[in-house]
């Protein structure tokens, strides 16, 4: 049975933020260019979309119930009273305009700055209207806080002044009764004088209360009154466009990079699509073998050209070596990189085209083989049709594909060893799953994994160690050897993923890598 030597899979992490990190670092691109897209977008609704003229005043307001700890509930009311159709209409009626209080009211707002001071700004067709607008706004707000205030201590007053009306009425009753008493004899004469004396004075003193307070009602209201005031007159608002548009490039740009990677984490878990170098080799059930670098259209920089024609000599030396020690054909198969894969495939034709005759049987379903730049001495390039002409003499070398649609039976024509050129992130984990059950099932052993546009910073082991073709020149070719036959077992390999357990990963030494660089391979 195989197992792991680390833990089981069914202890994985649901999350793995190593692989989720480095697929969204991939992806670097999308959220990168969202993040551009949305400065961009801000610093042209800053100059497409400018603010409309504004204006701004600040208003000291006092109140009668201002408290040391007050949170700031009585300058919350001024601002719901500013927004209040009737201040509203005041403005209107004090600039003669025609506009509706229910517009007027969506073109200005009330901020509370403290306790007691109300900032008012508002918009305008110009800077002048603006200006008096909020003139007109701050005197109506003014006065009707002065009104409410004088109509509340007026109110005070007057019932305080009720109050003692009302004492007096009764303070004169009972000077009535005191009066009109005549001496009595008896024990409760003198109880009931003494408790008439005493309500008097308990009513003289309310009164003279009542009246005070009356009187500190009405002087209190002129100090709230002159304590209520504009403290900074109208004046229009400067706009800078550079400094707005700045400010609205910063806030798109990190609105554009947090939707990116949003995106790209979301895609990535979504997706399940394995970019780590042993995610890869336990999905496929082969070891990676070497890592290179993409092969792209556009002519590279010249350093990044030497290193990618190091980095192509050394996996073309590796691969010839093998193709030449197999006993039978080795095919390429791609999955995501079928242009790397071509050049790949010519490269080792080539190198083992001086030793003799060599053909390459062209599987792919595109014409990357076919339209690629033929040079002098080049071999031969036939198409899948056509392999069966070609003599048993002639070294072959296939290449095919692994993608969506491929003809899972024509794979073992191709040769009856393969190698298999990934490109991280492009295939599912399921898919990587079906490719290594169907060449299982074909009886094409898998004798390494080529893995196209690796990350950089992959330090993950991509070596397995439990397979009979797990690893390049393994103990696969040693049995063939050994069998003496010349032939290796036909018979098929143990399933990766059925009921004998998981692989047994190599977690003390990394996979062989053919790094981009100049470095020494690993």
């Amino acid at each position: 049975m195989r197992g792991r030597t680390t833990e089981s899979p069914t202890a994985a992490p649901l999350l793995d933020l190593q692989t989720l990190v480095v697929a969204v670092r991939r992806r670097r691109r999308l959220w990168s260019s969202l993040a551009v897209l949305g400065l961009l977008a801000g610093a042209a609704l800053a100059v497409l979309r400018p603010p409309p003229p504004s204006a701004m005043t600040k208003v000291l307001v006092a109140h009668k119930e201002d408290q040391p700890n007050d949170t700031g509930t009585l300058i919350r009311t001024d601002v719901e009273l500013l927004g209040t159709t009737r201040i509203a209409a005041k403005a209107l009626q004090a600039l003669k305009s025609p506009d509706k209080p229910e517009d007027f009211m969506r073109d200005y707002r009330g901020t509370g700055l403290t306790n007691n001071l109300l900032r008012i700004d508002v918009t305008a067709a110009s800077e002048a209207d603006a200006v008096a607008r909020a003139k007109a706004l701050a005197n109506a707000f003014v006065a009707d806080h002065v009104r409410r205030m004088r109509e509340a201590a007026k109110a005070e007053a007057e019932a305080l002044l009720e109050q003692r009306d009302r004492m007096r009425k009764e303070l004169a009753e009972v000077n009535k009764v005191i009066g009109g008493r005549s001496p009595q004899s008896g024990e409760k004469a003198p109880a009931n004088m003494e408790s008439l004396f005493a309500r008097r004075a308990e009513l003289s003193s309310r009164i003279a209360d009542f009246a005070q307070r009356a009187e500190e009602a009405r002087v209190g209201t002129p100090r709230l009154i002159s304590g209520t005031q504009i403290v900074d007159d109208p004046r229009a608002v400067a706009h800078s466009l550079p400094k707005a548009a700045g400010t609205n490039a910063v806030i798109g740009a990190v609105l554009g990079l947090v939707l990116g990677l949003s995106v790209a984490a979301v895609g990535t878990v979504v997706a399940d699509r394995p970019v780590l170098r042993r995610e890869i080799a336990a999905n496929l059930g082969a070891s990676v073998i070497a890592e290179l670098r993409r092969t792209r259209r556009r002519p590279a920089r010249l350093w990044q050209r030497r290193r990618t024609r190091t980095a192509h000599e050394r996996l073309t030396t590796t691969l010839v070596r093998t193709v030449r020690n197999s006993t039978e054909p080795v095919s390429l198969l791609e999955l995501g990189c079928a242009r790397s894969t071509s050049v790949l495939a010519l490269n080792v034709a080539r190198a083992l085209a001086a030793e003799g005759p060599v053909v390459v049987v062209d599987g792919l379903p595109g014409p990357q083989l076919a339209n690629s730049r033929k040079e002098s001495g080049d071999p031969e390039v036939v198409s899948g049709e056509r392999a069966a002409t070609v003599s048993h003499e002639v070294r072959r070398i296939g290449v095919g594909s692994v993608a969506p649609g491929t003809a899972w039976t024509d794979l073992q024509y191709l040769g009856g060893q393969t190698v298999l050129v990934v490109r991280a992130g492009h295939g599912s984990a399921a898919w990587l799953h079906t490719v290594a059950r169907q060449l299982a099932d074909q009886c094409v052993p898998v004798i390494g994994v080529v893995l196209i546009d690796p990350d950089p910073r992959d330090r993950t082991d991509g070596t397995l160690w439990d397979g009979p073709h797990a690893a390049l020149r393994g103990p696969f070719e040693r049995r063939a050897r050994q069998n003496g036959t010349g032939q290796p077992r036909t018979e098929r390999p143990p399933r990766q993923n059925g009921t004998g357990g998981p692989r047994t990963e190599r977690p003390s030494r990394p996979a062989a890598r053919v790094p981009d660089s100049d470095q020494e391979a690993r």
